[in-house]
């Protein structure tokens, strides 16, 4: 009955409020810190594509520990990490899930919020609200993949993924939601928790808004000039697999095969 009492009033029948919206507040802070990090640490890994091939491959020989056991089965490595990260993304989701109208009329009332403030936090909580969403759909495939495909992930087959299956498209859209939806998220974080707060408030969130559109402007680009640079490579594997097999001899005689 109490619970019951609680559901309709907020309160319990003792006049204490729940402190559960805030736990869960808690825990959604943390795991989107978590997720933002991790996505900095591995923008970071995968923009080694950029000094080279074989430096990219040795970096993700390195994160399987295979220095140690060289097998394939190490493998696994990648496959675990990358399910502790789906984990944690879908609770981030689920609690973030709350603060998102779920009708048309909280969305009217949002809007217009919106509209007559005229802030400028409000409007990133939207981008956020909207990357976030389309996230749930791309990131949590992005990262069932690599469940599932550890074991491919070279520069190789990862160039020839981005260009003979179109993951190019997946990846740009991908990549413009993490970086917008991460770096207002860990903006909004330090503004809320009073992170850098200083002793002027004020002139703290215009350094940290300011760091916000650095930080998302860096790893854009970073990850645009990554994104070319396996585009690259997938491209002339498909030009030199072509090649080799365009010329076929038979009794002397020469054939064009287009593949």
């Amino acid at each position: 009955m109490s619970q019951l009492i609680e559901g309709f009033l907020g309160k319990s029948i003792d006049g204490k409020k729940s402190k559960m919206p805030a736990k869960l507040d808690y825990i959604q802070s943390a795991t989107g810190l978590i997720l933002g990090l991790f996505m900095w640490a591995h923008m970071f890994f995968v923009s080694t594509i950029l000094v080279s091939d074989d430096f990219f491959d040795s970096v993700v020989h390195f994160l399987e520990l295979k220095f140690i056991i060289n097998s394939p089965m190490m493998s696994y490595i990648t496959s675990f990490l990358a399910a502790c990260v789906l984990v944690i993304f879908f609770v981030h989701a689920g609690l973030a899930m709350r603060k998102f109208p779920i009708n048309f009329r909280q969305y009217q009332l949002c809007r217009t919020h919106l509209k007559y403030m005229n802030h400028g936090d409000s409007s990133l909580w939207w981008v956020q609200a909207a990357t976030g969403f389309v996230m749930f759909f791309l990131g949590s495939a992005h990262l069932i993949f690599v469940i599932t495909n550890a074991d491919k992930i070279s520069a190789d087959m990862s160039g020839d993924r981005v260009v003979s299956h179109f993951m190019w498209l997946f990846y740009i859209a991908l990549l413009i939601c993490v970086e917008l939806h991460g770096s207002i998220g860990l903006y909004r974080l330090c503004v809320k928790w009073g992170w850098f707060e200083g002793e002027d408030a004020k002139e703290s969130r215009k350094k940290l808004k300011k760091a916000k559109w650095f930080i998302s402007i860096f790893f854009l680009v970073l990850g645009v000039l990554s994104l070319a640079a396996f585009a690259k490579i997938g491209f002339n594997n498909y030009q030199n697999n072509s090649v080799a097999q365009i010329v076929k001899t038979y009794d002397g005689a020469k054939y064009e095969h287009t593949i």
